[in-house]
């Protein structure tokens, strides 16, 4: 098997690795290829994954770096990219750009998120691109956000495989680690089953089983509770159903923003500051440890998700994952074409829905991801055509923005601030 790493100067990186020596009996990886655009951190980052595989005994596996894309991708089994197009320094805009104008700043929702979107997929088109030519039957493992918006340009736009994910998909396990004591790896990764359902970061779980049987009211209060510092335990109660926690910014977004506003730093910046040190510590050539300080950076269960899909397509194991896929009447009130994100039965032959049914979104849920999703189709084809026209229409699309005012003072500005990051809009 060849795994290629599309952005491997991320910090994440170790991360997989680190997952496929737990799996080297199943997952016979016979070649990793590193590749990213910017040298310093690809050489850093080539010079831990050795030390780190060397030294948890996998000496046999081949481990190189490439500045070549299609050297890359060339006859790659799976492909997991993780870029982040502009690093953190656009980040810090994307959040503080929208603050200004009292609107949530993120990065991967509202006017800031959008500009991700913009910066990302022109880059991941022509990563599919050029896995159509050099590896067709390759897998894209999208990790690189707005993975919605991503994985519905590349649906949309190319013939390329790909699947979309999000570690939201697990969180539902790791909150019952925490609440009830129930672990989420080997024998017990099925004990907590649900069914999940909506968009990337706008998800409603409802169904949640132990064993089997349903949960408790204390049960699912006491999940609810582990979601509570982004979404108030008693919101889910009230929907009936837990949430991504991303749906703080949508029914608690005044709070939100006076929040954001009243930081000191934006989570952009904090990152900055925390893979300064990340980086000092994959560097130094005595380490083949992850260092302590990567546990603050977020994103856990990430690893686990791919290789999990690795795993069902490789060896043609039928497997349950929550995955960004093609809606094809998943959703009955979403267009075809619109990516969701669903439970799917996932092996060999790709990925399949499990659910077929809108009953599981509360009701008064339903006018806002059909509003979201709306705006995110219009992202799609204003970051594919560069128009102008369409980027106001997918703000004005947009639940968190809709002012029109609000939107003709933004799209100057955010415009200007990723100008080279935007060839496709033609200044």
């Amino acid at each position: 098997m060849k795994l290629t790493i599309v952005g491997a100067g991320s910090s994440y990186t170790p991360e997989l690795i680190e997952e496929m020596i737990l799996r080297r009996d199943t997952l016979p990886v016979k070649e990793l290829v590193l590749y990213d655009i910017n040298e310093k951190r690809l050489d850093i980052m080539t010079g831990f994954c050795r030390r780190f595989a060397d030294k948890r005994g996998m000496q046999g596996l081949k481990i190189r770096s490439t500045l070549d894309l299609d050297d890359a991708l060339e006859g790659a089994d799976f492909v997991d990219t993780q870029i982040r197009v502009g690093g953190n320094v656009q980040r810090v805009r994307d959040e503080k750009i929208p603050l200004k104008y009292g609107l949530i700043g993120q990065e991967t929702t509202g006017a800031g998120g959008m500009m991700k979107a913009f910066r990302t997929i022109p880059v991941m088109m022509n990563v599919a691109r050029h896995m159509e030519k050099v590896s067709p039957d390759g897998w894209i493992i999208n990790y690189t956000n707005p993975t919605g918006l991503v994985t519905e340009a590349v649906t949309r736009y190319t013939r390329a495989n790909i699947a979309g994910f999000c570690s939201g998909g697990i969180f539902p396990k790791m909150w019952a680690k925490q609440a009830l004591g129930i672990g989420y790896t080997g024998k017990d990764y099925n004990r907590v089953q649900y069914d999940y359902i909506g968009l990337n970061h706008m998800n409603f779980i409802s169904n949640i089983t132990i064993d089997g049987r349903p949960v408790t009211e204390d049960e699912f209060m006491a999940l609810a509770e582990q979601n509570g510092h982004d979404v108030d335990p008693e919101l889910s109660r009230l929907l009936g159903v837990l949430t991504s926690p991303y749906l703080q910014y949508y029914y608690h977004t005044a709070a939100r923003v006076e929040k954001l506003r009243n930081q000191k730093q934006t989570r952009g910046e904090y990152v900055q500051e925390l893979e300064r040190e990340v980086y000092a510590a994959y560097a130094d050539p005595l380490n083949a440890d992850k260092p302590a300080a990567l546990a603050k950076r977020g994103g856990g269960g990430y690893s686990e998700v791919a290789m999990n899909f690795v795993n069902a397509v490789y060896n043609n194991d039928d497997t349950e994952q929550v995955v960004n896929v093609p809606n094809k009447g998943a959703i009955p009130f979403l267009p075809d074409s619109a990516v969701v994100e669903i439970n799917c039965l996932v092996n060999r032959r790709g990925m399949m829905p499990i659910h077929k049914s809108q009953d599981l979104i509360p009701p008064m849920c339903w006018g806002l991801i059909a509003a979201v999703k709306n705006y995110e189709q219009l992202a799609v084809e204003a970051a594919v055509e560069g128009s102008v026209t369409k980027m106001k229409w997918a703000l004005l699309a947009h639940p968190l923005v809709h002012e029109y005012e609000l939107v003709e003072q933004l799209v100057p500005e955010l415009l200007e601030a990723n100008r080279e990051f935007l060839p496709q809009f033609h200044f």
